[in-house]
């Protein structure tokens, strides 16, 4: 059976080392924050200028001044920080976040990246702190639906959206598979409800078995 969302986020909680500084794209990236383990010294920054930001707020924890970049309310943990924007962003840019959890539109064979805009006449694009992490953390993790509504995939041989990095991407989280992006190609490192086969029967991209 595929993953759901929260599936997802567990798994790359799982996948991030202790004492890592992390960053958490808008979106469903933002539950990865909920499944993390208590005590391993993982702290998350969030780009409106927030170091060691705790799971979401719920109830009486909610403050409607404390939210991460997505606007989603959240707790903090003991030690957090605060700081300006600006502050924030000279953090990503100067290769101090170890992961970044990014959504993406595309992702291609090589680990190029396209996630703030589908090329559509109407599309509203979302520019953000995007290409500043894909840049400047020292690992990029992608987490998203493998294949959109209308079942085409994903993960694709060169994307043909915008692009927001070049060879960028590490990992691939998916609803069906995860998958390494390494210089000797797509590695399947995990199937859910789906073999390796049809995998390959499905996607455009060579896929080499771990």
């Amino acid at each position: 059976m595929s993953l759901d969302k929260h599936e997802m986020a567990a798994l790359v909680a799982r996948d991030i080392a202790p004492g890592s500084y992390v960053n958490l794209g808008i979106g469903q990236p933002t539950l990865v924050a909920d499944h993390l383990p208590a005590g391993a010294g993982i702290v998350l920054h969030t780009e409106n200028g927030m170091l060691n930001m705790g799971p979401a707020a719920v109830g009486d924890q909610i403050d409607p001044d404390l939210t991460n970049a997505g606007k989603i309310p959240v707790t903090e943990l003991p030690g957090s920080a605060y700081f300006h924007h600006a502050d924030s962003f000279a953090m990503m840019r100067g290769g101090h976040l170890d992961v970044c959890v990014m959504g993406a539109f595309q992702v291609s064979a090589n680990g190029d990246l396209a996630n703030w805009h589908t090329g559509d006449p109407d599309a509203i694009p979302a520019v953000g702190g995007a290409m500043d992490l894909a840049v400047g953390a020292k690992s990029v993790y992608v987490m998203m639906t493998l294949f959109t509504k209308r079942g085409e995939p994903k993960l694709v041989p060169e994307c043909t959206y915008p692009l927001t990095g070049l060879k960028c991407v590490d990992r691939v989280y998916t609803d069906q598979a995860t998958f390494l992006i390494t210089d000797a190609g797509v590695i399947v490192r995990d199937t859910f409800g789906i073999t390796f086969e049809e995998l390959s029967d499905r996607l455009d991209v060579p896929l080499l078995r771990p």
